[in-house]
């Protein structure tokens, strides 16, 4: 398999259907692509071995306020 072929082609999927994304790297045997749509966030790793790992992520669809700030900090800290 052609690593960097099938990210090459992905990312012009994505630019031809006109849907956004970022690029970024957080493991070091891989190249992550962060896709948002409407509703979901998508994180697609291209790894060095040639397989392919996405991980979906869904919103419940309800919008916080400011209040949730703190509650978000306060779950999520050490």
């Amino acid at each position: 398999m052609d690593v960097l072929k099938d990210l090459n082609n992905f990312l012009n999927t994505l630019e031809d259907n006109k849907i956004f994304y970022r690029l970024s790297k957080i493991r070091r045997e891989s190249v992550m692509v962060e896709v948002a749509v409407p509703g979901q966030r998508w994180e697609i790793e291209f790894m060095d071995n040639g397989s392919i790992e996405i991980e979906k992520f869904f919103s419940e669809g309800t919008i916080h306020g400011s209040e949730e700030l703190q509650v978000l900090i306060d779950n999520f800290s050490d």
